[in-house]
């Protein structure tokens, strides 16, 4: 067995069946193996379905592309790999698929930072997402939140506002610079025209903490890393960025609704695509059984608990609307004349 591999099987398959999959890969990932009809297995041409993830185990994209693989691989009869890619900020694991064969069999499970973000501020990106891929379906989408210390005298975004207005450049802002969680603080200020100073972090949890623990003012990150803080008052969270109120927090005002700002909506959403010039036909087939797999009631369930809402589009829907984020981010980029050097 090879090391750091991991074998989830569902309860008719066979050890060898599971073993038979991993000589394709000379490298560490997941296998996640459930039944099937023959039809099915006939479909995928008796070959496992490799879902690369360009960041390291346990992030979003990894444990969200883990909670469907069970209900994939058995709509599919054919075992899923989970190959985690990490580096140059998820660039090295998205290269590897837009450059892999477009046979429908290799796909990457990914974010808007990886997509969108990365390619807008890196000016020598090994990719372009309108060239070198097959979107297959957007995911799902998870809001930020917006927090900050405690220990500050402000209570509401318009307090925040009206703070920043006040005291230009006194704010620190907590962000991994060139990511979603930046670009949502860009948003905001050049909105109201506020002037803060960004603190890179190394990511979303340092980006926490730094603000927990008094080093910085403000974060903007996903709802999933920033609620439990919110709620034991580590963090005051003063709005969430979604286009609506979350079930999870009724309460909570809307990014739109607490700072003025029309249609303010920003967070991390998860996609999968393949790369570019894989069939109509096998785009369809792939979004359809993704599709399937995210409206098992048990899927619903684990989503919800992460505040991550399911979209599930197809692929037409999901190209227009990685034009449209493009589009819109591009704009934000370049009024801040914002590039990063990863």
């Amino acid at each position: 067995m090879i090391a750091g591999l991991s074998v989830i099987a569902g309860p008719s398959v066979t050890a060898r069946a599971a073993r038979d999959a991993v000589p394709a890969l000379l490298f560490a990932v997941s296998v996640t193996v459930c039944p099937s009809s023959v039809l099915a297995a006939d479909a995928f041409q008796n070959r496992p379905l490799r879902v690369v993830v360009p960041y390291p185990p346990g992030g979003t994209s990894d444990v969200q592309i883990r909670i469907i693989a069970p209900r994939l691989a058995e709509s599919i009869g054919q075992p899923v790999l989970i190959d985690n890619r990490p580096g140059a900020s998820g660039m090295l694991g998205a290269e590897l698929v837009a450059r892999s064969s477009p046979d429908g069999h290799t796909l990457v499970m990914t974010d808007v930072g990886n997509l969108i973000m990365t390619g807008i501020v890196h000016p020598n990106a090994p990719y372009v997402v309108a060239r070198d891929f097959s979107p297959v379906t957007l995911v799902s989408f998870t809001p930020h939140l917006l927090g900050i210390n405690p220990a500050l005298p402000i209570q509401s975004v318009a307090d925040l506002i009206r703070h920043a207005k006040a005291n230009p450049g006194k704010l620190n802002f907590a962000t991994s610079l060139g990511g979603a969680t930046h670009f949502a603080g860009l948003l905001l200020a050049q909105h109201h025209g506020l002037q803060w100073v960004e603190i890179p972090t190394k990511g979303g949890t340092d980006s926490i903490t730094q603000v927990m623990s008094g080093q910085s003012d403000l974060v903007f990150n996903s709802m999933v890393s920033m609620m439990p803080q919110g709620k034991s008052g580590k963090l005051r969270i003063l709005a969430v960025t979604s286009p609506k109120r979350v079930p999870q927090w009724p309460e909570l005002q809307t990014m739109a609704e607490a700072s003025g700002i029309a249609g303010y909506s920003t967070g991390s959403w998860q996609g999968v695509l393949g790369p570019a010039k894989v069939s109509p036909g096998m785009v369809q087939r792939l979004s359809t059984e993704i599709t399937r797999a995210l409206g098992a009631q048990e899927v619903r369930d684990r989503y919800f608990s992460l505040g991550t809402d399911i979209v599930a589009n197809t692929p037409a829907e999901f190209g227009r609307w990685l034009a449209d984020e493009h589009k819109r981010w591009s704009e934000v980029a370049k009024k801040a004349n914002l590039k990063v050097s990863f």
